[in-house]
């Protein structure tokens, strides 16, 4: 299964806005460059470990149809599904049919808020086309202004633990060197205990 993204190169890609990051803590626009680093670090990282995109993007996804009837989309929540297309030969540049939606459905619905992968289930009716591929294209994810609460703390939170790293120029550096007995200074965690809390229930489950 392959999966394109289609982006707004002019939007910055972060979980909370710019600005209000910037009003939160307090940032004058001389350190706008380290907040945007920051915010967009931060937001990277946290669908690093939750395995999955977070923020709401258009998607282009290619199947290869063995015959089944189920198809699980790899990027969810679904807000919106445009097109599905059955491709019968095998270059994927050629001819493209759109797929009626009376051949298929989603589980769960379509534009529901629910945080689980989404199924396409094919009607039986589907065998008879003639179908070596399929392509489906939908937007999924969080819009920006409509972010779960701790998705945005948890990003929230990275992001000033990040601006004060580098801004102290002790990047995943703190403390004394446990069990040392003298001052000095340990690697520190890349990601506080904190945020993985927080972005746990958001996180990709594979088997």
């Amino acid at each position: 299964m392959e999966t394109k993204t289609e982006t707004n190169d002019t939007q910055l890609h972060t979980l909370i806005p710019l600005e209000k990051f910037k009003a939160l803590m307090g940032i004058d626009d001389r350190d706008d460059k380290l907040a945007r680093f920051s915010l967009i670090t931060a937001t990277f990282t946290i669908e690093q470990y939750c395995k999955r995109k977070l923020l709401r993007k258009r998607y282009f996804e290619t199947v290869k149809y063995s015959g089944d009837l189920f198809l699980t989309l790899r990027e969810y929540p679904v807000r919106k599904f445009l097109a599905m297309y059955a491709v019968p030969g095998d270059n994927l540049d050629g001819e493209w049919n759109i797929i009626d939606p009376d051949f298929y459905r989603a589980i769960p619905d379509f534009g529901s808020y629910t945080d689980v992968p989404y199924t396409i289930e094919l009607a039986p009716a589907f065998k008879r086309i003639k179908c070596n591929f399929i392509n489906l294209i939908y937007v999924a994810g969080y819009p920006v202004e409509k972010m779960p609460g701790d998705l945005e703390a948890a990003c929230l939170e990275y992001a000033s633990w990040n601006f004060n790293r580098y801004k102290g120029r002790r990047i995943g550096m703190t403390g004394n060197i446990k069990g040392s007995g003298k001052d000095g200074e340990h690697f520190e965690m890349s990601m506080p205990e904190s945020v993985k809390y927080l972005i746990e229930p958001y996180r990709r489950k594979t088997i």
